[in-house]
Protein backbone atom coordinates (compact mmCIF):
# COMPACT_ATOMS: atom_id res chain seq x y z
CA UNK A 1 0.00 0.00 0.00
CA UNK A 2 1.28 3.50 -0.78
CA UNK A 3 2.32 5.47 2.29
CA UNK A 4 0.46 8.61 1.27
CA UNK A 5 -2.77 6.60 1.04
CA UNK A 6 -2.67 5.74 4.75
CA UNK A 7 -4.17 9.07 5.75
CA UNK A 8 -7.46 7.86 4.21
CA UNK A 9 -7.28 4.59 6.16
CA UNK A 10 -9.15 4.64 9.47
CA UNK A 11 -8.68 2.27 12.42
CA UNK A 12 -11.12 1.87 15.31
CA UNK A 13 -9.24 0.88 18.47
CA UNK A 14 -11.37 -1.03 20.99
CA UNK A 15 -9.85 -1.67 24.42
CA UNK A 16 -11.08 -1.27 27.98
CA UNK A 17 -7.67 -0.08 29.25
CA UNK A 18 -7.15 3.64 28.66
CA UNK A 19 -3.35 3.41 28.73
CA UNK A 20 -3.32 0.81 25.95
CA UNK A 21 -5.86 2.79 23.89
CA UNK A 22 -3.75 5.94 24.17
CA UNK A 23 -0.49 4.15 23.30
CA UNK A 24 -2.05 2.44 20.27
CA UNK A 25 -3.67 5.65 19.09
CA UNK A 26 -0.42 7.61 19.26
CA UNK A 27 1.61 4.90 17.52
CA UNK A 28 -0.89 4.42 14.72
CA UNK A 29 -1.22 8.15 14.11
CA UNK A 30 2.56 8.40 13.82
CA UNK A 31 2.35 5.52 11.33
CA UNK A 32 -0.09 7.50 9.15
CA UNK A 33 -3.48 6.07 10.12
CA UNK A 34 -6.61 8.02 11.05
CA UNK A 35 -7.69 6.66 14.44
CA UNK A 36 -10.85 6.41 16.54
CA UNK A 37 -11.23 4.82 19.96
CA UNK A 38 -13.92 3.01 21.96
CA UNK A 39 -13.63 1.66 25.49
CA UNK A 40 -15.87 -1.38 24.89
CA UNK A 41 -17.45 -3.43 22.12
CA UNK A 42 -20.95 -1.98 22.60
CA UNK A 43 -19.65 1.58 22.08
CA UNK A 44 -17.73 0.43 19.01
CA UNK A 45 -20.85 -1.11 17.46
CA UNK A 46 -22.81 2.12 17.97
CA UNK A 47 -20.19 4.10 16.05
CA UNK A 48 -19.58 1.76 13.12
CA UNK A 49 -22.01 3.41 10.70
CA UNK A 50 -20.65 6.85 11.59
CA UNK A 51 -16.95 5.99 11.34
CA UNK A 52 -16.94 3.23 8.69
CA UNK A 53 -13.43 2.17 9.73
CA UNK A 54 -11.27 0.14 7.40
CA UNK A 55 -10.01 -1.93 10.33
CA UNK A 56 -11.32 -2.67 13.83
CA UNK A 57 -8.40 -3.36 16.17
CA UNK A 58 -9.86 -4.95 19.30
CA UNK A 59 -8.77 -6.56 22.55
CA UNK A 60 -10.32 -9.99 23.12
CA UNK A 61 -11.06 -9.96 26.85
CA UNK A 62 -13.21 -6.97 27.86
CA UNK A 63 -16.15 -6.46 30.26
CA UNK A 64 -19.47 -7.15 28.56
CA UNK A 65 -19.03 -8.16 24.94
CA UNK A 66 -15.69 -9.75 24.14
CA UNK A 67 -13.61 -9.15 21.05
CA UNK A 68 -14.94 -12.42 19.60
CA UNK A 69 -18.51 -11.20 20.24
CA UNK A 70 -17.65 -7.96 18.45
CA UNK A 71 -16.24 -9.93 15.52
CA UNK A 72 -19.44 -12.00 15.24
CA UNK A 73 -21.69 -8.93 15.28
CA UNK A 74 -19.55 -7.13 12.71
CA UNK A 75 -19.87 -10.13 10.39
CA UNK A 76 -23.63 -10.44 11.03
CA UNK A 77 -24.13 -6.79 10.10
CA UNK A 78 -21.97 -7.26 7.00
CA UNK A 79 -19.86 -4.22 7.91
CA UNK A 80 -17.21 -3.58 5.20
CA UNK A 81 -14.34 -3.64 7.72
CA UNK A 82 -11.67 -6.13 8.70
CA UNK A 83 -11.15 -7.15 12.33
CA UNK A 84 -7.77 -7.75 13.97
CA UNK A 85 -7.84 -9.18 17.49
CA UNK A 86 -5.16 -8.67 20.16
CA UNK A 87 -4.99 -10.58 23.43
CA UNK A 88 -2.61 -11.23 26.27
CA UNK A 89 -4.29 -14.53 26.99
CA UNK A 90 -4.29 -15.99 23.50
CA UNK A 91 -3.92 -19.65 22.78
CA UNK A 92 -4.20 -21.83 19.68
CA UNK A 93 -7.92 -22.73 20.06
CA UNK A 94 -8.88 -19.07 20.50
CA UNK A 95 -6.85 -18.04 17.44
CA UNK A 96 -8.43 -20.83 15.38
CA UNK A 97 -11.92 -19.77 16.46
CA UNK A 98 -11.16 -16.12 15.66
CA UNK A 99 -9.92 -16.94 12.17
CA UNK A 100 -12.85 -19.29 11.58
CA UNK A 101 -15.26 -16.46 12.35
CA UNK A 102 -13.54 -14.18 9.86
CA UNK A 103 -10.85 -12.30 11.78
CA UNK A 104 -8.21 -10.86 9.45
CA UNK A 105 -5.41 -11.49 11.95
CA UNK A 106 -4.84 -12.53 15.56
CA UNK A 107 -1.92 -11.01 17.50
CA UNK A 108 -0.70 -11.82 20.99
CA UNK A 109 0.57 -9.29 23.53
CA UNK A 110 3.20 -8.06 23.73
CA UNK A 111 2.90 -7.42 19.99
CA UNK A 112 5.70 -6.15 17.77
CA UNK A 113 4.66 -2.62 16.62
CA UNK A 114 6.06 -3.02 13.11
CA UNK A 115 4.25 -6.36 12.74
CA UNK A 116 1.00 -4.72 13.86
CA UNK A 117 1.37 -1.87 11.33
CA UNK A 118 2.17 -4.34 8.54
CA UNK A 119 -0.95 -6.35 9.41
CA UNK A 120 -3.06 -3.17 9.44
CA UNK A 121 -1.75 -2.12 6.03
CA UNK A 122 -2.65 -5.49 4.54
CA UNK A 123 -6.12 -5.29 6.07
CA UNK A 124 -6.65 -1.76 4.73
CA UNK A 125 -5.64 -2.91 1.24
CA UNK A 126 -8.12 -5.79 1.48
CA UNK A 127 -10.98 -3.52 2.58
CA UNK A 128 -10.20 -0.91 -0.07
CA UNK A 129 -10.37 -3.60 -2.75
CA UNK A 130 -13.65 -4.99 -1.39
CA UNK A 131 -15.20 -1.52 -1.26
CA UNK A 132 -14.05 -0.76 -4.80
CA UNK A 133 -15.62 -4.00 -6.05
CA UNK A 134 -18.84 -3.28 -4.13
CA UNK A 135 -18.99 0.25 -5.56
CA UNK A 136 -18.40 -1.08 -9.09
CA UNK A 137 -21.14 -3.66 -8.59
CA UNK A 138 -23.58 -0.97 -7.42
CA UNK A 139 -22.77 1.16 -10.44
CA UNK A 140 -23.17 -1.81 -12.77
CA UNK A 141 -26.48 -2.73 -11.16
CA UNK A 142 -27.65 0.84 -11.53
CA UNK A 143 -26.52 0.85 -15.17
CA UNK A 144 -28.34 -2.42 -15.76
CA UNK A 145 -31.56 -0.93 -14.40
CA UNK A 146 -31.17 2.21 -16.52
CA UNK A 147 -30.44 0.16 -19.63
CA UNK A 148 -33.61 -1.87 -19.02
CA UNK A 149 -35.67 1.34 -18.92
CA UNK A 150 -34.21 2.51 -22.23
CA UNK A 151 -34.17 -0.79 -24.12
CA UNK A 152 -37.54 -2.03 -22.91
CA UNK A 153 -38.57 -5.63 -23.43
CA UNK A 154 -38.42 -9.12 -21.96
CA UNK A 155 -38.18 -11.07 -25.21
CA UNK A 156 -35.03 -13.06 -26.08
CA UNK A 157 -34.04 -10.55 -28.82
CA UNK A 158 -34.12 -7.70 -26.29
CA UNK A 159 -32.17 -9.65 -23.67
CA UNK A 160 -29.54 -10.35 -26.32
CA UNK A 161 -29.56 -6.71 -27.41
CA UNK A 162 -28.91 -5.46 -23.87
CA UNK A 163 -26.09 -7.97 -23.47
CA UNK A 164 -24.55 -6.84 -26.76
CA UNK A 165 -24.78 -3.15 -25.85
CA UNK A 166 -23.17 -3.79 -22.47
CA UNK A 167 -20.27 -5.63 -24.12
CA UNK A 168 -19.72 -3.24 -27.03
CA UNK A 169 -20.10 -0.04 -25.02
CA UNK A 170 -16.64 -0.43 -23.51
CA UNK A 171 -14.93 -1.69 -26.69
CA UNK A 172 -13.53 1.20 -28.78
CA UNK A 173 -14.77 -0.03 -32.15
CA UNK A 174 -17.04 1.28 -34.89
CA UNK A 175 -20.49 -0.33 -35.11
CA UNK A 176 -23.16 -0.92 -37.73
CA UNK A 177 -26.78 -1.01 -36.54
CA UNK A 178 -29.29 -2.62 -38.91
CA UNK A 179 -33.04 -2.55 -38.44
CA UNK A 180 -36.34 -1.66 -40.02
CA UNK A 181 -37.76 1.84 -39.76
CA UNK A 182 -38.83 2.60 -36.21
CA UNK A 183 -36.94 -0.20 -34.46
CA UNK A 184 -34.90 2.24 -32.35
CA UNK A 185 -31.53 2.41 -34.06
CA UNK A 186 -30.75 5.87 -32.66
CA UNK A 187 -31.82 4.76 -29.16
CA UNK A 188 -29.34 1.88 -29.34
CA UNK A 189 -26.60 4.18 -30.65
CA UNK A 190 -27.25 6.58 -27.79
CA UNK A 191 -27.01 3.69 -25.28
CA UNK A 192 -23.68 2.61 -26.79
CA UNK A 193 -22.46 6.16 -26.17
CA UNK A 194 -23.99 6.77 -22.74
CA UNK A 195 -22.72 3.51 -21.25
CA UNK A 196 -19.22 3.94 -22.66
CA UNK A 197 -16.17 5.85 -21.40
CA UNK A 198 -17.10 8.53 -23.97
CA UNK A 199 -20.37 9.34 -22.18
CA UNK A 200 -19.29 12.87 -21.13
CA UNK A 201 -18.22 13.78 -24.67
CA UNK A 202 -20.66 14.80 -27.45
CA UNK A 203 -23.11 12.42 -29.10
CA UNK A 204 -23.82 13.76 -32.60
CA UNK A 205 -26.51 12.27 -34.85
CA UNK A 206 -26.58 13.00 -38.59
CA UNK A 207 -29.39 11.86 -40.87
CA UNK A 208 -27.59 11.36 -44.18
CA UNK A 209 -30.88 11.21 -46.11
CA UNK A 210 -31.86 14.68 -44.93
CA UNK A 211 -28.73 16.48 -46.23
CA UNK A 212 -28.65 17.62 -49.87
CA UNK A 213 -25.81 15.99 -51.83
CA UNK A 214 -24.14 19.34 -52.54
CA UNK A 215 -23.97 20.18 -48.81
CA UNK A 216 -23.01 16.86 -47.27
CA UNK A 217 -19.24 17.44 -47.37
CA UNK A 218 -19.57 20.82 -45.67
CA UNK A 219 -21.96 19.33 -43.11
CA UNK A 220 -19.69 16.40 -42.25
CA UNK A 221 -16.21 17.91 -42.64
CA UNK A 222 -16.83 21.63 -42.08
CA UNK A 223 -15.44 24.45 -44.20
CA UNK A 224 -13.28 27.53 -44.01
CA UNK A 225 -14.59 31.03 -44.67
CA UNK A 226 -14.68 31.68 -48.40
CA UNK A 227 -14.20 28.03 -49.34
CA UNK A 228 -17.14 28.32 -51.73
CA UNK A 229 -19.91 30.74 -52.62
CA UNK A 230 -21.98 31.40 -49.54
CA UNK A 231 -19.33 30.23 -47.08
CA UNK A 232 -19.13 33.49 -45.18
CA UNK A 233 -17.69 32.09 -41.97
CA UNK A 234 -15.78 29.09 -40.75
CA UNK A 235 -17.93 26.07 -39.91
CA UNK A 236 -17.04 23.07 -37.74
CA UNK A 237 -18.24 19.81 -39.30
CA UNK A 238 -19.98 16.95 -37.54
CA UNK A 239 -16.86 14.78 -37.43
CA UNK A 240 -14.91 17.51 -35.68
CA UNK A 241 -17.82 18.46 -33.42
CA UNK A 242 -18.17 14.83 -32.25
CA UNK A 243 -14.45 14.54 -31.49
CA UNK A 244 -13.94 12.57 -28.29
CA UNK A 245 -17.46 11.17 -28.44
CA UNK A 246 -19.73 9.31 -30.85
CA UNK A 247 -20.94 10.18 -34.35
CA UNK A 248 -24.09 8.46 -35.60
CA UNK A 249 -24.42 8.36 -39.39
CA UNK A 250 -28.09 7.43 -39.71
CA UNK A 251 -29.47 6.15 -43.01
CA UNK A 252 -25.90 5.93 -44.26
CA UNK A 253 -27.11 4.02 -47.31
CA UNK A 254 -28.45 7.37 -48.61
CA UNK A 255 -25.00 8.99 -48.64
CA UNK A 256 -23.72 9.77 -52.18
CA UNK A 257 -20.91 7.48 -53.37
CA UNK A 258 -18.47 10.38 -53.75
CA UNK A 259 -19.06 11.43 -50.13
CA UNK A 260 -18.68 7.78 -49.07
CA UNK A 261 -15.16 7.74 -50.49
CA UNK A 262 -14.19 10.81 -48.46
CA UNK A 263 -15.84 9.46 -45.31
CA UNK A 264 -13.87 6.22 -45.77
CA UNK A 265 -10.61 8.16 -45.76
CA UNK A 266 -11.60 10.06 -42.59
CA UNK A 267 -12.51 6.81 -40.83
CA UNK A 268 -9.29 5.09 -41.93
CA UNK A 269 -6.92 7.94 -41.13
CA UNK A 270 -8.87 9.37 -38.17
CA UNK A 271 -8.15 12.88 -39.43
CA UNK A 272 -10.46 15.40 -41.09
CA UNK A 273 -9.78 18.40 -43.32
CA UNK A 274 -12.32 21.20 -43.56
CA UNK A 275 -13.38 22.12 -47.08
CA UNK A 276 -10.98 24.81 -48.28
CA UNK A 277 -8.22 23.89 -45.83
CA UNK A 278 -5.15 21.65 -45.90
CA UNK A 279 -4.89 21.40 -42.13
CA UNK A 280 -5.49 17.91 -40.77
CA UNK A 281 -7.45 17.73 -37.53
CA UNK A 282 -6.89 14.50 -35.52
CA UNK A 283 -10.03 12.63 -34.51
CA UNK A 284 -10.75 10.32 -31.60
CA UNK A 285 -14.33 9.16 -31.89
CA UNK A 286 -16.57 6.15 -32.41
CA UNK A 287 -18.53 5.91 -35.67
CA UNK A 288 -21.94 4.26 -35.52
CA UNK A 289 -23.54 3.69 -38.93
CA UNK A 290 -27.27 2.92 -38.98
CA UNK A 291 -29.22 1.56 -41.92
CA UNK A 292 -32.66 0.12 -42.62
CA UNK A 293 -31.26 -2.00 -45.47
CA UNK A 294 -28.65 -4.75 -45.60
CA UNK A 295 -25.41 -2.90 -46.38
CA UNK A 296 -23.73 -6.12 -47.51
CA UNK A 297 -26.37 -6.56 -50.22
CA UNK A 298 -26.19 -2.87 -51.10
CA UNK A 299 -22.42 -3.13 -51.59
CA UNK A 300 -22.83 -6.19 -53.81
CA UNK A 301 -25.34 -4.25 -55.91
CA UNK A 302 -22.90 -1.34 -56.24
CA UNK A 303 -25.12 1.11 -54.35
CA UNK A 304 -22.80 1.27 -51.34
CA UNK A 305 -19.02 1.23 -51.31
CA UNK A 306 -17.79 -2.23 -50.34
CA UNK A 307 -14.57 -0.87 -48.82
CA UNK A 308 -16.55 1.49 -46.56
CA UNK A 309 -18.81 -1.37 -45.52
CA UNK A 310 -15.83 -3.60 -44.68
CA UNK A 311 -14.19 -0.77 -42.73
CA UNK A 312 -17.32 -0.10 -40.68
CA UNK A 313 -18.31 -3.71 -40.18
CA UNK A 314 -16.19 -4.39 -37.10
CA UNK A 315 -19.33 -5.12 -35.08
CA UNK A 316 -22.93 -5.34 -36.28
CA UNK A 317 -26.12 -5.10 -34.22
CA UNK A 318 -29.29 -6.27 -35.94
CA UNK A 319 -32.52 -5.07 -34.31
CA UNK A 320 -35.53 -7.38 -34.36
CA UNK A 321 -38.79 -5.93 -35.70
CA UNK A 322 -41.54 -5.52 -33.12
CA UNK A 323 -43.64 -8.29 -34.69
CA UNK A 324 -40.89 -10.77 -33.76
CA UNK A 325 -40.67 -9.66 -30.12
CA UNK A 326 -43.79 -11.41 -28.79
CA UNK A 327 -45.44 -9.68 -25.85
CA UNK A 328 -42.91 -6.85 -25.80
CA UNK A 329 -45.49 -4.76 -27.65
CA UNK A 330 -47.73 -4.84 -24.56
CA UNK A 331 -44.89 -3.93 -22.20
CA UNK A 332 -43.78 -1.11 -24.50
CA UNK A 333 -47.33 0.17 -24.89
CA UNK A 334 -47.67 0.41 -21.09
CA UNK A 335 -44.33 2.22 -20.99
CA UNK A 336 -45.27 4.79 -23.65
CA UNK A 337 -48.84 5.14 -22.35
CA UNK A 338 -47.62 6.12 -18.89
CA UNK A 339 -45.14 8.61 -20.34
CA UNK A 340 -47.79 10.11 -22.63
CA UNK A 341 -50.34 10.44 -19.82
CA UNK A 342 -47.78 12.28 -17.68
CA UNK A 343 -46.76 14.49 -20.60
CA UNK A 344 -50.34 15.43 -21.48
CA UNK A 345 -51.47 15.77 -17.86
CA UNK A 346 -54.21 13.18 -18.28
CA UNK A 347 -54.93 9.97 -16.34
CA UNK A 348 -53.62 6.85 -18.05
CA UNK A 349 -56.59 4.92 -19.51
CA UNK A 350 -57.11 1.28 -18.62
CA UNK A 351 -56.28 -1.44 -21.13
CA UNK A 352 -58.99 -4.04 -21.61
CA UNK A 353 -58.51 -7.60 -22.92
CA UNK A 354 -59.72 -6.47 -26.34
CA UNK A 355 -56.99 -3.82 -26.43
CA UNK A 356 -54.33 -6.39 -25.58
CA UNK A 357 -55.65 -8.64 -28.35
CA UNK A 358 -55.48 -5.69 -30.77
CA UNK A 359 -51.85 -5.07 -29.81
CA UNK A 360 -50.91 -8.69 -30.37
CA UNK A 361 -52.81 -9.03 -33.69
CA UNK A 362 -51.16 -5.98 -35.27
CA UNK A 363 -47.94 -6.54 -37.24
CA UNK A 364 -46.57 -3.01 -36.52
CA UNK A 365 -44.97 -2.12 -39.87
CA UNK A 366 -43.73 1.12 -38.27
CA UNK A 367 -42.38 -0.84 -35.30
CA UNK A 368 -41.76 1.00 -32.01
CA UNK A 369 -42.31 4.43 -33.58
CA UNK A 370 -45.80 3.40 -34.70
CA UNK A 371 -46.53 1.85 -31.30
CA UNK A 372 -45.52 5.05 -29.49
CA UNK A 373 -47.78 7.13 -31.74
CA UNK A 374 -50.68 4.78 -30.96
CA UNK A 375 -49.99 5.10 -27.22
CA UNK A 376 -49.99 8.90 -27.52
CA UNK A 377 -53.36 8.88 -29.30
CA UNK A 378 -54.80 6.43 -26.81
CA UNK A 379 -53.63 8.61 -23.89
CA UNK A 380 -55.17 11.77 -25.40
CA UNK A 381 -58.45 9.92 -25.96
CA UNK A 382 -59.87 12.41 -28.45
CA UNK A 383 -60.82 9.83 -31.09
CA UNK A 384 -64.50 9.16 -31.55
CA UNK A 385 -63.84 5.51 -30.80
CA UNK A 386 -64.71 5.20 -27.14
CA UNK A 387 -60.95 4.78 -26.62
CA UNK A 388 -60.86 1.50 -28.52
CA UNK A 389 -57.27 0.66 -29.34
CA UNK A 390 -58.41 -1.55 -32.18
CA UNK A 391 -60.09 1.44 -33.82
CA UNK A 392 -56.91 3.49 -33.45
CA UNK A 393 -54.48 1.00 -34.97
CA UNK A 394 -56.91 -0.57 -37.44
CA UNK A 395 -58.05 -4.13 -38.07
CA UNK A 396 -55.91 -7.16 -37.28
CA UNK A 397 -53.09 -7.61 -39.79
CA UNK A 398 -51.77 -10.97 -38.62
CA UNK A 399 -52.75 -14.05 -36.72
CA UNK A 400 -51.93 -14.10 -33.02
CA UNK A 401 -48.40 -15.47 -32.62
CA UNK A 402 -48.35 -18.89 -30.97
CA UNK A 403 -48.10 -18.57 -27.19
CA UNK A 404 -45.25 -20.26 -25.42
CA UNK A 405 -45.41 -22.08 -22.12
CA UNK A 406 -48.22 -23.86 -20.36
CA UNK A 407 -51.37 -22.53 -18.76
CA UNK A 408 -49.57 -21.27 -15.65
CA UNK A 409 -47.09 -19.24 -17.72
CA UNK A 410 -49.85 -17.71 -19.85
CA UNK A 411 -51.96 -16.82 -16.81
CA UNK A 412 -48.89 -15.26 -15.16
CA UNK A 413 -48.21 -13.20 -18.30
CA UNK A 414 -51.79 -11.94 -18.36
CA UNK A 415 -51.67 -11.08 -14.64
CA UNK A 416 -48.46 -9.18 -15.23
CA UNK A 417 -50.06 -7.15 -18.04
CA UNK A 418 -53.07 -6.25 -15.87
CA UNK A 419 -50.90 -5.18 -12.93
CA UNK A 420 -48.61 -3.09 -15.15
CA UNK A 421 -51.62 -1.42 -16.75
CA UNK A 422 -53.12 -0.47 -13.38
CA UNK A 423 -49.79 0.78 -12.07
CA UNK A 424 -49.44 2.93 -15.18
CA UNK A 425 -52.99 4.22 -14.81
CA UNK A 426 -52.43 5.15 -11.15
CA UNK A 427 -48.94 6.69 -11.45
CA UNK A 428 -47.20 3.69 -9.84
CA UNK A 429 -49.33 3.83 -6.67
CA UNK A 430 -49.54 0.27 -5.34
CA UNK A 431 -52.41 1.20 -3.01
CA UNK A 432 -54.52 2.65 -5.83
CA UNK A 433 -53.69 -0.27 -8.14
CA UNK A 434 -54.64 -2.76 -5.41
CA UNK A 435 -57.99 -1.01 -4.94
CA UNK A 436 -58.66 -1.04 -8.69
CA UNK A 437 -57.80 -4.76 -8.91
CA UNK A 438 -59.77 -5.46 -5.71
CA UNK A 439 -56.93 -7.29 -3.96
CA UNK A 440 -55.14 -6.54 -0.67
CA UNK A 441 -52.06 -4.37 -1.04
CA UNK A 442 -49.84 -7.09 0.41
CA UNK A 443 -51.18 -9.62 -2.09
CA UNK A 444 -50.45 -7.24 -4.95
CA UNK A 445 -46.90 -6.60 -3.68
CA UNK A 446 -46.26 -10.33 -3.45
CA UNK A 447 -47.59 -10.88 -6.99
CA UNK A 448 -45.42 -8.04 -8.32
CA UNK A 449 -42.37 -9.63 -6.73
CA UNK A 450 -43.23 -13.08 -8.06
CA UNK A 451 -44.04 -11.85 -11.57
CA UNK A 452 -41.08 -9.46 -11.79
CA UNK A 453 -43.21 -6.33 -12.15
CA UNK A 454 -41.24 -3.11 -11.58
CA UNK A 455 -42.83 0.22 -10.68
Amino acid sequence: MKENALTDASVLIVDDEEMIRTALEQWLRLSGFATHVANDAASALERLDEIRPHVILSDVRMPGLSGLDLLRKVRERMVPSEVILITGHGDVPMAVEAMRQGAFDFLQKPYVPDKLVASLKRAVDQVALKREIADLRRRLDGGEAELATRLVGNSPPMEQLRNTVRELAHIPTDVIILGETGTGKEVVARCLHDFSPRAKAPFVAVNCAAIPAELIESELFGHEAGAFTGAGAQRVGKFEYANGGTLLLDEIESMPLLAQAKVLRVIQERVVERVGSNKQIPLDLRIVAASKVDLAEESKAGRFRADLYYRLNLATITLAPLRDRGEDCILLFHHFLGAAAARFGRPAPQLHPADIQALMHHDWPGNVRELKAAADRFAIGLDATGRSLGAIIGPATRDLPPSTGGLAERVAAYERHLIEAELTRHNDSITAAAEALQVPRRTLSEKMSRLGVRR
